[in-house]
């Protein structure tokens, strides 16, 4: 029978740290999928549609549990099953991320408008919930850019929706822009109603084409938006640290979002 001579301690040595190495990683992601999966995933903002309130080059953290779980809150939706468990509706006024209902795989960031049964309409720029004009105020101008990259500054108005949630709309065109005047569409059952607070500049529930976002589905809902950690000018990779002092937005760190 052959002999089974024990490692030296040199060997176990090397051995044990490498095997050790190699558990700590596993763990590592295994925790980090977990967090993702479960309670906290990290977004950032590649567009304006939700100016003045998020801004391009901001990174925020998004609640999973906040809605529950669906088969979406999963990596690349594999989970086997529908519906939603441990589920809470979204208040209206909340931000929310939530998969594109034309591909179920996009992910796109709105506030929550329309709830099921609400009855939503444009007018002239302002919006209608259930017959009724939502409340909107004068709150001064919004620096930002226009059409072509130069720099403008644009009317801002304070919308307080029925339930007291109050925020800024950007209006880059006026109050008769395309998406400023539009039918009156219906909630259907277990669905939301979406919009973007850079009214004319958002593709979002107003827009019912094959390219647009239409009602949303509750369970196409991911999680809620919580909390900018982190934030850089548009077009700065945040990477190049070098460029944080002078490009960096650090007045947003940590910043709750509403």
């Amino acid at each position: 029978m052959e002999e089974l001579k024990p490692k030296t301690g040199t060997e176990a040595t090397k051995s044990g740290g490498l095997g050790e190495t190699i558990r700590v990683i596993i763990e590592a992601l295994l925790i980090a999928l977990v967090i993702r999966t479960f309670a906290f995933q990290p977004f950032n903002i590649p567009s304006g549609s939700l100016i003045p309130t998020l801004l391009i080059g901001d990174y925020l953290f998004v609640s999973k549990y906040a809605y529950g779980y669906s088969r979406h809150s999963f990596p690349l939706s594999l989970a086997p099953f529908s519906g939603r468990f441990w589920g809470a509706e979204p208040k209206r006024g909340d931000i929310a991320v939530f998969k594109w209902p034309r591909d179920n795989d996009t992910d796109y960031i709105k506030r929550v408008i329309g709830l099921p049964g609400d009855r939503i309409q444009m007018h002239y720029g302002v919006l209608h919930i259930n017959g009724k004009p939502v409340p909107r105020e004068r709150a001064g101008m919004f620096e930002s850019r226009d059409s072509f990259g130069r720099p403008a500054r644009f009317p801002l108005y304070r919308e307080t929706l029925p339930n007291g949630v109050s925020y800024n709309v950007l209006e880059i065109g006026g109050n008769d822009a395309v998406m400023d005047n539009t039918p009156e569409y219906v909630v259907p059952s277990g669905h939301y109603f979406m919009m973007g607070d850079n009214r004319d500049n958002s593709t979002d529930s107003r827009d019912m084409s094959a390219l647009g976002v239409g009602f949303v589905p509750y369970e196409n809902l991911v999680g809620r938006a919580e909390l900018i950690f982190f934030s850089i000018e548009e077009g700065v990779q945040p990477w190049k640290i070098w460029r944080w002092p002078a490009e960096a937005r650090w007045g947003r760190f940590f910043q709750t979002i509403r």
